[in-house]
């Protein structure tokens, strides 16, 4: 993967634009249109890097602050073909630095408790892998989807 660039996205119609293009090529993570639409909408609003692949973007990861110390890593996806090449590690290390340089002290992630579904279940062994911990697991969405709460302290 020694093509891909990440940087760091600042226009509000290329956050949408990039968010949109990712999520609707991964529908076994974003099938449902609401929540997809949702965090479209919302990434105007976020801290977002995206990974190009030469001038295509084939991922991104959008940073959402949840608290004084606390910042999110509210979303992210990564084209199919490119998963398991680093793209994924690339933008997190981006998304990293910048919460770090930006003072916050904590980062959590929410996503499906492992055990659900196969392709969550390989979502969670990536966070596992950047250093994420267990927290907690809330009945946040519904029975079939119970939220894995993740944290990480980056100071």
């Amino acid at each position: 993967m020694q093509n891909i660039k990440i940087r760091q996205i600042e226009d509000k119609q290329k956050k949408m634009q990039i968010v949109r293009q990712v999520l609707e090529a991964l529908p076994e993570w974003f099938e449902v249109e609401s929540s997809r639409e949702a965090y479209i909408a919302d990434s105007p609003e976020r801290i977002t890097f995206a990974a190009f692949d030469g001038a295509a973007p084939v991922g991104f990861l959008c940073l959402k602050e949840t608290g004084a110390a606390t910042v999110e890593l509210a979303v992210m996806g990564v084209l199919k073909p490119y998963h398991r090449n680093g793209v994924g590690r690339m933008l997190f290390a981006s998304a990293k630095e910048c919460a770090v340089n930006a003072g916050y002290a904590f980062m959590q992630v929410k996503t499906v408790k492992m055990g659900m579904y196969p392709d969550y279940d390989a979502t969670n062994r990536f966070y596992l892998a950047c250093g994420f911990q267990e927290f907690e697991v809330l009945p946040l969405w519904d029975e079939a989807n119970p939220c894995q709460v993740y944290v990480m302290a980056l100071k």
